[in-house]
């Protein structure tokens, strides 16, 4: 999911199996290494050599990352087999070149084995890169994160050195300062491949998921062709409950990538939402058989059913996953499967551990508390939308009775209200749609005074296109968004004919619930 479009295989093979070639087009049978030099005809057979890479690399359909993936194995194979590092390193420009497409500099067949002595500084930006990927794919993310803070600093308007920083700090749980990397390059280059599909897994992990959506159709929008952009795109809207958009996003990426792990933990989660838990759960499995670690499949499986003790294939497979290095959210949601494996095994004291190591982890994601800030937010929807003005009649306001707002404490019973209403035949499960907390984001003044008639109308035209957009005619359709207890005043403003209905527990049993 997060981060799939730096999976690079391929790419990596080629860049070893082409300096293999070099190696041998430039040194005769038994010649030392360590300064080859091309054969025979210098640039003709350098333009040969130059052909074969142009051959090789066109069928993978490089993105940069990719492209840098390939230089980074063929620069250390070079290395690997004797070659110096200041040779490797132009010989590995020479083929960036190629690679983007940039003209080659007329220089003689020696340049191609020597160094010129003086080098810009820009020139040390691909030397950082290759460094930077080979930490990355060993997982070494903070070294990895530190050579490409090193590149900005000698080119900070480098898009792609942004991009590639962001997905390593994300991987060192550091995710505000990715969010700012990932932003960062898309102002410098609104079409920096990475910038927006990364982007917008991230506002979805946060919850933004209005916004995710925004990001990951600008990324479908400049590759209609890459699967995992569209997998994420059906993951964040199926998040808005736009199932029939979801489904059709999982669907082109499977005619796109037969056995696509994530589209098909997609289909999982679909069929999970609408109660087939043993479809889902087979969904999930014949994701594992393509990829065997992938941490999104193994998770939601405890969910669907009772773990037993012939599910150690199970636990095996998740700690073998853990064992491989995943990304902090990753490993959150795999501690919480794991909390409810051992819970359901009755060894409680090892499922307690897994559930606070997983919400320790979910911390990094969270934004840190303010507690004066959260003051400010209740004692101005108290101001603003105080009881007097909300009983009387809004100008603008529209009296439709289709939603009902399920609101209270997550764990309080909100969903199994929302059960309860939908499975009357003439209402529908809308989910937890982030309409009304979007809204607050985009009209900033709706916390100092209430909407007038004009916007007071588009807020309650636009919902109600929302509900008939994801549940069709239903006469009732259920909202159980958490933000919305914050909302009810400027909801009810808006909407004073819907209903409300706020869920009360138990604090105790609401806390282990959850």
């Amino acid at each position: 999911m997060l981060l799939d479009w730096f999976n690079a295989r391929a790419a990596t093979q080629v860049g070893a199996t082409l300096a293999d070639c070099y190696l041998l087009e430039s040194d005769p049978p038994g010649a030392s290494r360590r300064k080859p030099q091309p054969a025979g005809n210098g640039r003709t057979d350098l333009r040969k050599f130059l052909q074969r890479v142009a051959r090789e690399a066109g069928p993978l359909r490089l993105n940069l990352f990719k492209r840098a993936k390939l230089l980074n194995s063929f620069k250390w194979r070079l290395l690997e087999r004797g070659v110096d590092r200041e040779t490797a390193d132009e010989v590995t420009e020479l083929v960036l070149l190629q690679l983007s497409g940039g003209p080659l500099r007329a220089a003689s067949p020696a340049a191609v084995a020597v160094a010129p002595a003086e080098r810009g500084h820009t020139r040390r930006v691909p030397v950082l890169f290759a460094e930077a990927d080979a930490y990355f794919d060993e997982g070494n993310h903070r070294e990895a994160a530190a050579r490409y803070e090193a590149a900005l600093q000698i080119d900070s308007r480098n898009a792609v050195a942004h991009v590639k920083l962001g997905a390593s700090l994300c991987n060192l749980g550091r995710y505000a300062e990715a969010e700012h990397e990932f932003r960062r390059a898309i102002k410098i280059k609104a079409t920096c491949p990475g910038a927006q599909l990364n982007l917008g897994v991230l506002l979805r992990i946060k919850g933004e998921f209005a916004a995710s959506e925004l990001a990951l159709r600008a990324a479908v929008k400049q590759d209609p062709r890459d699967p995992q952009a569209l997998v994420d795109l059906g993951f964040t809207l199926s998040l808005l409950r736009d199932l029939a958009g979801a489904k059709e996003c999982f669907e082109r990426a499977l005619r796109l990538k037969p056995q696509h792990a994530d589209a098909l933990c997609g289909f999982g989660r679909l069929a999970r939402d609408e109660g087939r838990f043993e479809e889902a759960e087979r969904f999930y499995r014949t994701a594992l058989g393509s990829e065997p670690l992938k941490a999104g499949a193994w998770a939601p499986i405890p969910a669907l059913r009772r773990m037993t003790s012939a599910d150690t294939d199970w636990l095996e497979g998740v700690e073998k996953t853990l064992a491989t290095g995943v990304q902090p959210l990753e490993e959150a949601k795999l501690r919480f499967a794991m909390g409810k494996y051992f819970d359901d095994l009755g060894k409680y004291s090892r499922a307690f551990s897994e559930y606070k190591r997983g919400n320790e982890l979910c911390k990094l994601a969270a934004l840190p508390y303010d507690r004066s800030a959260r003051t400010a937010f209740v004692d101005d929807m108290l101001r603003v939308y105080s009881r007097e003005p909300a009983v009387r009649p809004s100008e603008g306001a529209c009296e439709s009775k289709t939603p009902i707002f399920v609101v209270g404490m997550p764990r309080s019973g909100t969903s199994l209200m929302e059960q309860i209403i939908a499975s009357h035949p003439r209402a529908a499960a809308g989910g937890e749609l982030d309409f009304w907390n979007s809204a607050v984001r985009k009209y900033a003044s709706l916390l100092r005074e209430p909407p007038d008639a004009g916007l007071t109308r588009k807020l309650a035209d636009s919902y109600l296109k929302v509900l008939t957009r994801d549940c069709g005619q239903a006469a009732r359709v259920v909202d159980k968004a958490p933000y919305n207890s914050d909302l009810l005043g400027l909801i009810h403003r808006v909407l004073p004919q819907a209903r409300s209905l706020f869920m009360r527990r138990s604090p105790i049993d609401t806390g282990l619930s959850g």
